[in-house]
């Protein structure tokens, strides 16, 4: 076995055994975990929501408290005072006040606390409803009549295309569905480089504090194991990647055939993910991963001892936030500005951004490719400058900061050219 797949699978298999690992593979699934139990525990332990109904007109009180639905229920208090009382005793956890002056109905509901959004916004609803069988009665609508009134306009939305003749070409509108490709996505992406990033440059000053450098690279060459420790936590996170993958199989081949499930899928076809959007956002998200890796591979040899290693991956953090920030803002809500537009080809952020255009469809393909090309000429050429200077690099042991350690690694490389 050649140094270099020594060094890559001693990195992989310490990183691979580690109690972080497990962890990071776990966590995902124990918050869904969570997120369901606790969701299981409030259903089964929340009781019902009473809510007093305080009104004149018993004929609404009446009408109302038929309607009970799984979150709430009415029940008839005499006066507001009453309700006060039953409210203050928590008999009830709320009350609705009703007033019909000049047949307009109008309700004011108080509550110590809130009765959550789906309460909140389905009594208005219950309210007009009523408000127009009111109207309806005294206009002496028939039942087609008030069906007519609350019909609802249909919209829908049409992809167009034009052919070489100039012919308009109809198709599905997939923009949805890209956009949650594009995001899910996006927020793995910046999931692993908030992860791997500390991983890769804990790796490459692991031996500066030691000062053991020298011995490593009288046996090896520098690049050899740059290019070794590098390609061990790639290897670490196509393992994670892996895992996850397999378990969205098993998972989906499990619950494919509910109907939940079902319904939510109902909509989507294979054409509408597996498209050149998709393809294109698989690809900046790979890519993205491997430049970052490059870059936090850089900061990790420019510290001085591993104790420094959270500082020096705090710029990638910086550049990794700004991306996402511009992608999941303005990229979603105004993707035709400007400032989308220009970060969408700077190396890096790019990866960010130029899947949400895509998604949103303000980008052309041609743009894509230009994007991507960009971002892989940009990481062979981060890759290769890191590996030679590499060498110099875990050598200098600067305490003025990165900064000053990258000048010093540049001068060295400089003078190292001169004398070959």
């Amino acid at each position: 076995m050649s140094k270099f797949w020594i060094i890559a699978t001693d990195v992989y298999k310490k990183n691979v055994k580690s109690l972080s690992f497990l962890i990071m593979i776990l966590a995902p699934f124990l918050l869904v975990g969570i997120v369901y139990l606790a969701g299981s525990l409030a259903s089964g332990f929340s009781g019902d929501t009473t809510i007093g109904l305080v009104s004149e007109n018993q004929a609404l009180v009446k009408e109302l408290t038929k309607n009970k639905t799984e979150d709430f229920s009415f029940k008839a208090v005499s006066s507001e005072k009453k309700a006060q009382e039953q409210l203050k005793d928590e008999k009830i956890d709320a009350y609705l006040l009703l007033d019909t002056t000049d047949n307009q109905i109008s309700g004011q509901l108080y509550s110590e606390r809130s009765l959550g959004n789906a309460t909140e916004m389905l009594i208005p609803q219950m309210l007009n409803q009523l408000q127009t069988m009111a109207n309806a009665n005294r206009l002496n609508l028939t039942a087609e009549q008030v069906a007519m009134l609350n019909q609802q306009a249909t919209f829908k939305k049409s992809k167009i295309s034009f052919d070489e003749n100039g012919k308009i070409k109809t198709g599905e509108d997939n923009t949805g569905i890209q956009m949650a490709l594009a995001m899910g996505i996006t927020i793995l992406l910046f999931v692993f480089i908030s992860s791997y990033s500390s991983i890769i440059a804990q790796e490459i000053a692991s031996e500066k504090g030691t000062r053991i450098m020298e011995v490593i690279l009288s046996s090896t060459k520098a690049q050899t194991h740059f290019y070794g420790k590098l390609t061990g936590v790639i290897l670490v996170a196509l393992t994670q990647i892996f895992i996850y993958g397999v378990a969205f199989v098993l998972g989906y081949s499990q619950l494919k055939n509910l109907d939940f499930m079902k319904s939510l899928l109902s909509g989507i076809s294979p054409q509408s993910i597996f498209s050149s959007t998709f393809i294109f956002t698989l690809g900046f998200f790979i890519i993205g991963i491997l430049v970052f890796a490059v870059l936090a591979a850089l900061c990790g040899s420019l510290v001085s001892k591993p104790e420094d290693t959270a500082k020096a991956v705090q710029p990638i953090m910086y550049i990794g936030l700004i991306g996402y920030m511009i992608g999941i803002t303005f990229g979603t809500n105004d993707p035709q500005n400007i400032v989308v537009k220009v970060t969408s080809f700077i190396p890096l952020i790019s990866s960010y951004i130029m899947p949400v255009r895509l998604a949103t469809e303000t980008a052309s393909t041609m743009e894509a490719i230009v994007s991507l090309v960009i971002l892989a000429v940009f990481g062979i050429i981060l890759t290769i400058f890191s590996a030679r200077l590499y060498k110099s690099n875990v050598l200098v042991y600067s305490e003025g900061g990165m900064i000053q350690s990258l000048k010093q690694s540049i001068s060295i490389l400089k003078n190292e050219q001169k004398h070959k």
